[in-house]
């Protein structure tokens, strides 16, 4: 194991055996009074109001994650430029998400030393840990925010040097900035997680980093692509140190959690959705097409009996959701012998 990898299993290590990763970001947005009708999404929020991007990632601290996700997921030189900004201004930005999320951690750290105890009255969890931050780099099909990150169909005129030239500066500024690895989510097929890994390399970056994708079937990426090839691409680049699957309805992940395990022995992370449709034409989510909190986490524990290391929530789950995960890892752990 070299030394890159040996970070993520050392921090897994730390929370005995499996991490929690934070929840949904823009749904929290909009509950804090975010208007994020926009191409930029979540990272409009850089420009109107970085103090709530502040008060989520804190809001999912103290609900026990262990990994914050970046505000960096739709956000790209190449929207920032669309709005207007500079490639310098563009870069600033993207270095933000960066800082406001080790701001939050800073804070966090700060207020579980003045706690008395590791849980308050009022249900937060103040307990001094290590904790991660993640630069989020979404795929192509995200920037163009039309729902092409949940078909991955880009179009026949595609091609990896197209990929990696959209990506490549953005990826090296964020591995800049100072996360502690890169998490690439949503990838809808095999061609950008190829073009990531290849970037991984040729930019030299030296911090580690996750491959995470997406099904509508249980099987496949969405793009239809193979995922067994898809994990296989992870499993082919040390630099990678967990595999997995996002943005996903929770009813798909165990299976493909031992789907991913025939291919791989890299920790494997999942991060599903609440299970509800998004209407990508109308921008909004269908109402009442998820489970609850309750039933999600209900499948917690069999999601890490099959493999699952790192565990979160991505759309429409929430702190609530996070804590229902960290507690219920908690009781995992203390039941073990």
């Amino acid at each position: 194991m070299g030394p890159i990898e040996a970070r993520m299993s050392d921090f897994l290590g730390e929370h005995g055996g499996v991490a929690v990763i934070d929840g949904g970001l823009a749904t929290e947005l909009e509950r804090h009074g975010a208007d994020l009708n926009d191409p930029l999404w979540s990272a409009k929020c850089l420009l109107t109001s970085p103090h709530l991007i502040r008060t989520v990632h804190l809001d999912y601290l103290e609900a026990g994650a262990d990994i914050i996700i970046t505000a960096s997921y739709q956000a790209t030189i190449q929207g920032f430029e669309v709005k207007g900004f500079s490639q310098d201004e563009s870069e600033n930005l993207l270095r933000k998400c960066v800082e406001i999320a080790r701001e939050a951690r800073d804070i966090y750290y700060s207020r579980s030393c003045e706690s008395a105890s590791d849980y308050t009255g009022d249900g937060r969890i103040l307990k001094h840990r290590s904790i991660m931050v993640a630069a989020s780099v979404g795929s192509y099909g995200a920037y163009l925010a039309d729902g092409s990150e949940y078909s991955g169909c880009y179009g026949d005129a595609m091609d990896m040097e197209f990929l990696k030239t959209f990506h490549r500066r953005r990826v090296k500024v964020l591995a800049d900035s100072g996360p502690d690895l890169i998490a690439f989510e949503t990838v809808p097929n095999k061609l950008e997680a190829q073009a990531f890994v290849q970037l991984l390399e040729e930019e030299d970056i030296n911090i580690p980093a996750w491959l995470s994708f997406n099904s509508k079937d249980g099987v496949n990426v969405v793009s239809g692509d193979s995922l067994s090839e898809c994990v296989a691409i992870a499993e082919s680049c040390k630099k990678i140190v967990a595999v997995g699957i996002n943005c996903t309805p929770p009813r798909f992940i165990r299976d493909l959690i031992l789907s991913i395990k025939k291919v791989t022995d890299k920790p494997i992370l999942i991060y599903p959705n609440s299970g509800e449709s998004y209407d990508a034409d109308r921008k909004e989510w269908v109402q009442n097409t998820g489970v609850s909190d309750q039933d999600f986490v209900s499948c917690v524990n069999k999601w890490c009996e099959v493999g699952a290391s790192l565990v979160g929530g991505c759309c429409r789950t929430t702190p609530n959701t996070i804590r229902a995960i960290y507690r219920t890892l908690r009781s995992r752990s203390s039941a073990l012998p």
